[in-house]
C-alpha cells in the first residue's frame, strides 16, 4: 500500500509528463515543480537586503550605515514594531500578486506563500518570535466580490510551513474605496474605525501581522492600533513583498 506522499509524489510526476510544468512568471516551459519560477525570473526578484527604513522596511538605494528612519513614516507614530519583507513589489513579484489577487490564479498561493515565510528570516523575528499570525481581513461585501481573501490564504499556507498558529483576531466592519484612489496622508483617514480586534483572541500575545503588500502602511497601522488596543503585547508586520 503505497503512502499518501508516494500517491502525491507518483501523480505529480504523471502530472508533468501530460502537462509539462511552466515558470509561474514568464509561463515558459521548465523543469521542477510546478508554480516555480525560471532561473530568469527568480533573479528578477528584487531582494531587499540592503538599507531599510528599521520601521516600514522602505529600501534605500544609498550609502547608510546604522539605522534610520525614511520620510514615510519618520513624523508619524505607528503602531507596529517594524514591518519587513524579502521582496519588492516590482516586476515579477509585483506581477504575480496581480494574478493571484485580482485574476483569482490561486495556484500561485503556495509560491507566494513560500516567499511570505522569507520574511520571518529577519532578525528582529528570530530574536522575538510572534505567538501567532493574523491576516488582514477584508470587508464581507469585498471578499463575496474576489471570493476569498489572500491575506488568509497566505497566512494559513505560512502558518502550516512555519508551525505559527493564525488566528481570526480582526474583522473589517467599514467597507472602504481601495487605497490605491488614495494619496498617503488620505489612506490614514480612509481607514479610520475600519478595524474591530476580537479581544479574547489577541490579549497578551505578540502578533504578527500578515499581507500580500505594504505601501505606506496605513493599512498595517489601522490593523495594529486595534490589536494593541485589544490587548496585544506587540505587533509586527510581515507581508510577500513591500510597495
Amino acid at each position: 500500500m503505497f503512502s499518501a506522499r508516494w500517491r502525491h509524489t507518483w501523480i505529480e510526476a504523471a502530472s508533468g509528463l501530460l502537462y509539462p510544468p511552466h515558470c509561474a512568471g514568464c509561463r515558459k516551459a521548465v523543469s521542477g515543480r510546478l508554480a516555480g519560477l525560471c532561473r530568469d525570473c527568480r533573479r528578477g526578484r528584487i531582494r531587499l537586503d540592503g538599507p531599510r527604513c528599521t520601521v516600514c522596511g522602505q529600501p534605500y538605494g544609498g550609502a547608510v550605515s546604522g539605522t534610520f528612519r525614511c520620510m514615510n513614516c519618520g513624523d508619524r507614530e505607528l503602531a507596529f514594531e517594524f514591518a519587513t519583507a524579502a521582496y519588492r513589489s516590482r516586476g515579477v513579484v509585483r506581477d504575480l500578486i496581480h494574478r493571484f489577487k485580482y485574476h483569482r490564479k490561486l495556484h500561485l498561493r503556495h509560491l507566494l506563500a513560500r516567499m511570505l515565510c522569507e520574511g520571518f528570516r529577519d532578525g528582529r523575528i528570530k530574536a522575538d518570535p510572534p505567538d501567532a499570525m493574523v491576516p488582514v481581513p477584508l470587508h464581507p461585501a469585498r471578499q463575496r466580490e474576489r471570493e476569498f481573501n489572500q491575506a488568509e490564504v497566505l497566512a494559513a499556507l505560512a502558518g502550516a510551513r512555519l508551525g505559527l498558529p493564525v488566528i481570526d483576531g480582526l474583522r473589517r466592519t467599514r467597507y472602504t474605496l481601495t487605497q490605491t484612489h488614495f494619496h498617503r496622508e488620505e489612506r490614514f483617514g480612509n481607514l479610520e474605525g475600519a478595524f474591530v480586534a476580537r479581544h479574547g483572541a489577541v490579549a497578551g500575545r505578540r502578533l504578527a501581522l500578515v499581507d500580500d503588500v505594504l505601501t505606506t502602511g496605513s493599512t498595517a497601522d489601522a490593523c495594529a492600533r486595534e490589536l494593541r488596543e485589544a490587548g496585544a503585547s506587540a505587533v509586527v508586520v510581515i507581508t510577500v513583498a513591500r510597495g
